[in-house]
């Protein structure tokens, strides 16, 4: 990949990210954004980001997400966000249990690595958001800079360096002002 075409990158986190987490969505009609989501976006869409979702989904190996349900969550969450003007690049899923240690699924850095590789992203001047430690991680384990949004885990002073976050913010709005205002 040539670097003149590389671009700069925001992968994001679905469930506490962008929508409310109901813990294995499966019906489509429970999709519930969160607050100022689009708009968040929009603004960075505007400084000329791209934008990736990365989303494990440990529900489709427990067997209480189908995959087809997936797709029309994803085909919603699509829509919703092309009527805003926003075009997500590419979903990447990771549909693997918990324990499978499996390379795509975060804090494994393979999603990210694969959009990197799909969407021509320039990994060091992109952003991981995710509202899970194991988001940190697999952005730092990319190569990108993370963001922790709070709620779900906080990070520990003494773990590794690839789990503390650049920055821990409430929301994606406050996220994307810490982006904006050091790239």
């Amino acid at each position: 990949m040539s670097s003149t075409h590389a671009k700069k990158t925001v992968f994001l986190d679905r469930d506490g990210t962008l929508i409310i987490d109901k813990i294995y969505l499966n019906d489509p009609d429970q999709i519930v954004y969160l607050p100022g989501v689009f708009e968040a976006l929009g603004r960075l869409r505007d400084a000329g980001y791209q934008f990736i979702m990365v989303t494990n989904q440990s529900g489709i190996a427990r067997g209480i997400v189908t995959l087809e349900n997936l797709d029309e969550i994803h085909r919603r969450i699509r829509a919703a966000f092309a009527e805003h003007g926003i075009e997500f690049r590419a979903i990447y899923y990771a549909p693997y249990a918990v324990d499978s240690n499996h390379p795509l699924r975060k804090p494994a850095p393979g999603m990210l690595l694969k959009g990197a590789e799909e969407c021509e992203a320039d990994l060091k001047s992109s952003w991981m958001i995710g509202d899970r430690l194991s988001d940190v991680v697999a952005g730092h384990r990319a190569g990108c800079r993370s963001i922790l949004l709070t709620g779900v885990e906080e990070p520990d002073p003494s773990a590794a360096a690839e789990s503390q976050p650049e920055f821990i913010v409430d929301t994606l709005t406050q996220a994307v002002d810490k982006i904006l205002t050091v790239s």
